[in-house]
């Protein structure tokens, strides 16, 4: 039996096959072809038990390949991933080795590999918050010019109201207008292509239980639904709520001994985009639900304003993950006791 490492880059990867007593049988650098990948691994095909990947940014080429092939293929968590520090020479070949070797024993630490398909929403949902990025530069541009040029501040709703007419009535030399005409007509065209992905994602969530669970949460819209559906995926993936919760970067770091502070984790493990959305749902919830504005003050009379939307947003992902195992609809007594 072997067990094979990939260690993956940008334009090669480099192959590692070793056997049960961790005896080298393959080892070579190929170009980022899934043809040439394949026909390296030929002669071990039908012996190969496990092939580990590095997470990279560019995985998901080669994690499809494979598996369309009927490998086994694990992805590898690379920050949890740790080799002993007194080597003298690290490369590309101990490193791929490494993976084989962890593989092999059962201590590989892994990631989770998203069905292909939704992947491809959940990229769409990131690609749709560039997009609204983007679009919410070109609306400050234009308030921060009519402010400089004309005096006047207009919000946000007025400025995507605004048409090319509508700055031709406006007393400014036709450089000027040339300016806002400009980011006004980019403006529009990220609109018309947010609202074509938003159509697409619409469609997608609308049909999934889980959609209906989330919407059901305080603070949390249509957007945000689609956000926290998108990014959780399989939430049988988390042992408990507190994995959850970590994942979402929703609790503290802080390494104790002795009842002493020794340090701090990494807080950016986790996924950005559960951080941001539930933090964005905890503000909506202060805002509009009388239980989760009580539970905010209570907290912030302690500590800070910031700490206590963290302990809003702590609360409505433990709620949501309970909401999603059980399929129980949000209870407002329940998650802000």
């Amino acid at each position: 039996m072997f067990f094979c490492g990939i260690d993956l880059h940008s334009n090669n990867s480099f192959i590692v096959i070793i056997d049960e007593d961790d005896r080298v049988v393959y080892n070579k650098r190929h170009a980022n072809s899934m043809t040439e990948i394949l026909e390296a691994m030929v002669p071990c095909q039908d012996e190969i038990s496990g092939i580990a990947v590095e997470s990279t940014f560019n995985w998901y080429w080669l994690i499809d390949g494979l598996q369309e092939q009927g490998y086994s293929v694990h992805l590898v968590n690379t920050v949890a991933v740790k080799q002993y520090d007194g080597m003298k020479h690290r490369g590309d070949e101990s490193d791929a080795k490494h993976l084989a070797h962890l593989l092999r024993l059962g201590l590989l630490p892994e990631g989770y590999i998203m069905p292909k398909d939704r992947r491809a929403m959940r990229d769409l949902a990131r690609k749709r918050m560039q997009l609204v990025q983007q679009r919410s530069a070109q609306i400050i541009t234009i308030e921060s010019a009519m402010q400089r040029y004309i005096g006047a501040r207009a919000n946000s709703n007025t400025i995507k109201q605004l048409t090319e007419a509508d700055l031709e009535q406006l007393n400014l030399s036709s450089t000027e207008i040339l300016g806002l005409q400009t980011n006004l007509a980019v403006m529009h065209a990220l609109q018309e292509q947010i609202d074509r992905v938003e159509a697409v994602l619409e469609s997608y969530c609308r049909a999934d239980p889980a959609f209906r669970l989330l919407k059901s949460t305080a603070g949390i819209g249509e957007v945000l639904a689609t956000v926290i559906l998108l990014e959780t995926g399989d939430i049988a993936r988390f042992a408990g709520a507190g994995n959850y919760v970590s994942y979402c970067r929703c609790v503290g770091s802080a390494h104790l001994s002795n009842g002493k502070k020794k340090g701090s984790g990494n807080t950016k493990n986790g996924n950005r985009y559960l951080a941001w959305a539930y933090v964005e749902a905890a503000n909506f919830a202060v805002r509009y639900c009388e239980p989760a504005r009580k539970f905010y003050q209570r907290k912030k009379a302690k500590r800070n304003g910031i700490v206590a939307i963290k302990a809003v947003a702590h609360k409505l992902a433990r709620a949501c993950y309970h909401m999603l195992r059980t399929g129980e609809v949000f209870s407002v007594e329940r998650c802000f006791v």
